[in-house]
């Protein structure tokens, strides 16, 4: 019973992952958003080359100066009792080392009820993960092209069960600065378990992601496209709801087009005002969209929406996605200014 329990748990951890890359790797939490910026762009920016230290988390080789002494809280409910929250301080030591980075991911799946093989009712039992990061990042000599790191230390308890973890995350970036365009390559949760739940080891949920974004140039506008797990070319899901049904009472599944499957891969936004005080943002994930989506009605998943606004040396964020009509998430952050340059 308790090996079903944890399978529930590990299927929970997998919505955020959707179809099929969810459920094929341990430690999924490492895939969540981690900022209200972040996500209201879609959920998986790695272009962003400024101030936002939460910015590190998805791309090390975003670190830069201008991130020095800040500190970012952010903090989210997902689905039911799921909350998780995200942290995040960068620090330079000198501008010759330039600035190493610190972050942590937490998230809490709540209380559940145990029951036995017999369906008598026994304790009840939470479930949590936690990862820590350090990261650094490094500007090639005479050049615009910067690469990055970070090491992750992972935790994560199941019921009984508890699991640790160590993996790294690899990033590039290059800044064309005559056209305003970033482009950025990411491999993350490259890695293994140390101490496994049981006596498998399991894979961590290995992605590669390719960015562009770029400031128009007449109109207060950064855009961005992300192409996300792209080890992988198919990770279309065909819905069962959608199958076709014959006479001799059977179904035909769900057919996928490459055009379909294609767009699945594809995350985009947009921020208007990106380096004034009050920022709007506007995302689509359109795998999110196209997986949660229910027949004959319009339900808007894959859209997401958010703001920011800064107060001096405090900017606060939030964001909202939309997942379906009974599950949507709101997630808050704060970031605080502790050098002596003004935000």
């Amino acid at each position: 019973m308790v090996k079903k329990i944890v399978c529930t748990l590990l299927l929970l951890t997998s919505l955020v992952s959707f179809g099929q890359i969810g459920g094929r790797s341990v430690y999924q939490f490492l895939n969540l958003v981690t900022s209200p910026r972040q996500a209201a762009l879609g959920g998986k920016t790695i272009t962003i080359y400024d101030n936002d230290v939460n910015q590190a988390h998805f791309n090390p080789a975003t670190i830069n100066a201008e991130m020095d002494n800040q500190l970012s809280l952010n903090y989210g409910s997902y689905f039911g009792e799921v909350t998780y929250g995200t942290a995040a301080y960068a620090y330079t030591y000198d501008r010759h080392l330039q600035t190493f980075h610190a972050g942590v991911n937490y998230v809490n799946y709540g209380s559940f009820d145990g029951y036995d093989e017999n369906g008598q009712e026994t304790t009840s039992f939470t479930g949590s993960e936690m990862a820590l990061s350090f990261g650094y990042a490094y500007n090639i000599p005479f050049s615009n092209f910067y690469i990055g790191a970070n090491a992750k230390l992972i935790s994560s308890t199941l019921e009984s069960y508890n699991s640790f973890g160590a993996a790294i995350d690899i990033g590039g970036l290059f800044i064309d600065e005559r056209n305003d365009v970033n482009w950025a390559l990411v491999i993350r949760n490259i890695g293994t378990q140390i101490t496994p739940y049981a006596e498998t080891r399991e894979k961590l949920p290995l992605e590669v992601m390719i960015g562009v974004s770029q400031l128009m140039e007449n109109v207060p506008i950064r855009w961005h496209l992300t192409l996300e797990n792209m080890q992988q070319w198919n990770i279309a899901f065909s819905n069962p709801n959608r199958a076709e049904g014959s006479l001799d009472g059977g179904s035909t599944p769900e057919k996928v087009s490459v055009f379909n499957n294609a767009l699945r891969h594809v995350v985009v936004g947009a921020e208007l005002f990106p380096d004034k005080g009050f920022n709007i943002r506007l995302g689509y994930n359109f795998r999110r969209a196209e997986e949660l989506r229910i027949l004959e009605q319009r339900n808007f998943s894959g859209i997401s929406v958010g703001f920011g606004l800064k107060i001096r040396k405090l900017k606060f964020n939030y964001s909202y996605s939309r997942y379906t009509l009974a599950a949507n998430t709101s997630l808050f952050g704060l970031t605080i200014d502790f050098s002596d340059n003004s935000y």
